[in-house]
């Protein structure tokens, strides 16, 4: 009967010797993001490349998200993943431009025609190649390019709004963006900083009168409820990125990489549709309480981006024109490349 319990006892302790070895052997990824459930972004992570994680590596890796700024928030959580705090992180492609200007191309007002364009241009060949720079150059692999809201469309209390001359004198809300305020200046509105939380009293009293935020956000903040006139102008697209710490990439085994890339395009594939959806929702539900919805013919498309060459005039040097170029002609934007050229900015 001793021996039987010592029998068991050795089966017992071999057990958990095993369960222990899995559990060390067990690679967490850890992620910090604003992204929460709910949103786009939080639910790709849930939906799509925590399972697909999962799947590809029969559990030996694992994500482990930390959502809605939990753990840091965009530039903080790249300066996170650069002391080896933590793996992967999200951010707008705008705020990577703290670490280089590699993904600075993506910002480039009027760069994309249309959403189709910005996915299959980046994903046939742009952000691969704009990747590759980020990883020689900034420390950090970005593993996947997409939208998160779509293009900013401006939206005004006051009136309706065509051309940009429609826009003299009216005080406009702007982020700190310099290429945001530009833009609005040179389109011939008042440029007025104006706290995001505060959008919604301050287009109800007149405090501002316009702004020029992302569709799906205008419905978040339901700005649709005070300003009733809305200009479908595109001009601004908000790239978004899936990033991880260069050396923590550089640190994976070949065969954990392909476990990685596997959840990643998985992530793009569910984060554009739930974002498409987004969009849609958030359009639909404001044209149907707007005053107008205002779609510009060519002609009066070609005015809204000549004010936009400022822009791309004060960012010459952290783009390649060859590159921005063939971007614009892939799309049939001749006319907007010979503005650029005209001006000097390409």
């Amino acid at each position: 009967m001793k021996i039987a319990n010592f029998g068991k006892i050795l089966v017992l302790a071999g057990a958990t010797i095993l369960s222990a070895q899995t559990v060390v052997a067990e690679t967490v990824l850890k992620l910090g993001t604003t992204g929460r459930l709910g949103m786009p972004i939080g639910d790709a992570i849930d939906q799509a490349l925590i399972p697909a994680m999962e799947k590809a590596s029969g559990g030996k890796m694992r994500i482990e998200p930390h959502y809605q700024r939990s753990l840091c928030a965009e530039q903080k959580c790249g300066e996170q993943a650069n002391q080896g705090l933590i793996a992967l992180w999200t951010s707008s492609t705008a705020n990577y431009g703290n670490f280089g200007p590699e993904l600075a191309i993506f910002d480039l007002p009027f760069i994309f025609k249309s959403l189709e364009d910005a996915k299959r241009i980046s994903n046939e060949w742009l952000a691969e190649r704009q990747c590759k720079l980020a990883l020689e150059n900034a420390g950090h692999i970005c593993l996947s390019v997409y939208s998160s809201g779509g293009f900013r469309q401006l939206g005004n209390a006051t009136k309706p709004v065509r051309v940009p001359d429609d826009m003299k004198g009216l005080k406009w809300r702007t982020t700190k963006s310099p290429v945001e305020f530009m833009l609005v200046k040179n389109w011939g509105a008042v440029p007025t900083p104006y706290d995001w939380s505060q959008l919604y009293q301050g287009l109800q009293s007149g405090v501002v009168e316009g702004q020029y935020v992302a569709t799906p956000w205008q419905h978040v903040a339901k700005l649709h409820e005070v300003a009733k006139y809305f200009t479908e102008i595109g001009g601004m697209w908000s790239g978004n990125i899936l990033a991880m710490d260069a050396a923590q990439y550089n640190a994976l085994s070949d065969e954990e990489k392909e476990w990685l890339h596997e959840a990643v395009d998985a992530y793009g594939e569910k984060v554009n549709e739930l974002d498409n959806a987004w969009i849609k929702n958030g359009e639909d539900a404001i044209k149907a309480s707007a005053n107008e919805w205002y779609v510009p013919t060519e002609a009066e498309l070609t005015q809204w981006r000549a004010g936009a060459i400022g822009a791309w005039l004060d960012a010459k040097g952290t783009f390649e024109p060859d590159v921005a170029r063939r971007v614009l002609l892939e799309q049939g934007m001749d006319s907007f490349v010979e503005q650029l050229e005209a001006a000097g900015a390409l």
